[in-house]
């Protein structure tokens, strides 16, 4: 069996540099991780080195949950952590690949599944 990955691509309107930052200082998690105008973000950590824990709790009339521990960390271009919240899913791993484009931050994220 092989694994199974769900991609998608998005251009970001800043830089590699602001973009890997949002994802791993605290201050700038509350502002990134915000999914829209009715939620804001209650409390974000983050120790930005791999083997670091992260974590960031957005409140609205939902509460959702994202931590983990980083794996990987390449400055400015690469992020990887297994899928760990809201809810555990094993042999699961996340990857965020950022690159320069022309209007910003090319992202890439990736989560794959192992299925074997």
């Amino acid at each position: 069996m092989s694994d199974l990955t769900l991609t998608c691509r998005r251009t970001i309107h800043a830089s590699p540099e602001r973009v890997y930052s949002a994802r791993l200082d605290p201050a700038m998690m509350t502002r990134f991780m915000s999914p829209g105008p009715d939620m804001h973000v209650r409390e974000a950590r983050a120790d930005a080195r791999a083997g670091g824990r992260f974590f960031g709790m957005m409140v609205g009339d939902k509460h959702l949950l994202q931590e983990g521990t980083c794996k990987v960390l390449t400055p400015h271009s690469r992020i990887v952590f297994p899928r760990e919240a809201p809810r555990p899913a094993p042999d699961t791993r996340v990857e965020l690949l950022l690159t320069p484009a022309a209007d910003g931050t090319g992202i890439v994220p990736a989560q794959t599944r192992c299925l074997s």
